[in-house]
């Protein structure tokens, strides 16, 4: 009798960073919607994959959502969260970043960071030996653009054809739509004032990546021209934190740029309104729409931590399609 042959090992790549929207692709990303579409439909599949593992989370900035998602996400994979504040650290000691990342890689199988800049985040992958996360840099937000894409395509029920107006500073919130739209291939419309605009760099890369995805990328500073017809309007505060010292320059410069109803009537009749929170009422968004009918704010809030699960799971174990949960 011939013995039964064995399934050939699953091979799981090496650990990667998640450093910028971008480093996903159009594959990648387009695979940790759909991961994330099946751990919405069947969160029981994903309990507990990574018991016993560690993730390190590091928050030089403050957060509510980032945060609370991200420990909830380790939980529900079965890992121990380990929150670490800047004061509970060397770095204020002296000791550097390259050092922190090689001591914090012999504990940890992951670590998650919201800070000011990129740049240290460059450090710390460079030096660790464990995935490093990006949870909100002053260049980057990643991990929120997922959510957007992910609540654009729960609603829509495809991001093709899809318009999307952000209306607002050009800043981390923005950097990551942009790479979105990039990956994703929909119509990207950003309306600022003029000397807010996103990163030149960062809108090049885009738009050549957008070449092989047909999405279309642009900047204007009347928000009536970005919002025309769109099928989602986006805003973000339009003082972030670290820049509060630029509060009453940036109200000034900004007036014009609230969505309210008179705005969103510019959309098309289905938009839906979109916000990474937490909003400044009455100044970037009015209660009544931020509260109305069109809002989909808390949607977008709850997927944080399905996208943040599906991410966690998929860096640790290279599955990105999810086989090994089968």
């Amino acid at each position: 009798m011939t013995a039964a042959l064995k399934a050939p090992p699953v091979q799981v790549a090496p650990p990667r960073h998640f450093l910028t929207l971008a480093e996903l692709g159009p594959d990648g990303l387009h695979s940790l919607l759909d991961l994330t579409t099946r751990l919405k439909r069947d969160p029981e599949a994903f309990r507990n994959p990574l018991a016993g593992g560690r993730i390190g989370m590091i928050f030089d900035k403050p957060s509510t959502r980032t945060r609370v998602s991200f420990e909830s996400a380790a939980w529900m994979l079965g890992m121990l969260p380990i929150v670490l504040r800047p004061d509970e650290l060397q770095l204020g000691r002296g000791e550097t970043i390259g050092d922190t990342a090689r001591a914090l890689s012999l504990y940890l199988d992951a670590l998650t960071v919201r800070t000011f800049a990129q740049s240290t985040l460059d450090e710390l992958a460079a030096a660790a030996s464990i995935p490093i996360i990006n949870a909100l840099t002053d260049e980057h937000h990643p991990c929120q653009a997922l959510a957007d894409v992910m609540t654009l395509q729960e609603e829509f029920g495809s991001l093709a054809n899809l318009t999307l107006a952000f209306v607002g500073d050009g800043d981390n919130v923005c950097h990551s739509l942009i790479q979105a739209a990039a990956l994703a291939g929909f119509e990207l419309r950003i309306a600022t004032p003029p000397g807010y605009e996103p990163s030149e760099t960062i809108l090049a890369d885009a738009q050549a990546q957008a070449v092989s995805t047909g999405a279309t990328i642009s900047l204007t500073h009347d928000p009536l021209e970005a919002v025309g017809g769109a099928n989602a309007v986006y805003a973000d505060v339009w003082t972030s934190m670290g820049k509060e010292a630029e509060g009453g320059a940036r109200k000034a410069a900004f007036a014009g740029f609230r969505i309210d109803a008179q705005l969103m009537r510019k959309a098309s009749k289905t938009a839906i309104f979109l916000h990474c929170l937490p909003a400044h009422r009455g100044e970037e968004v009015t209660d009544e729409v931020i509260d109305g009918p069109a809002s989909r704010v808390w949607p977008q809030a709850a997927n944080r931590l399905h996208t943040e699960t599906a991410l966690l799971y998929t860096v640790l174990t290279g599955d990105a399609g999810g086989e090994l949960l089968t």
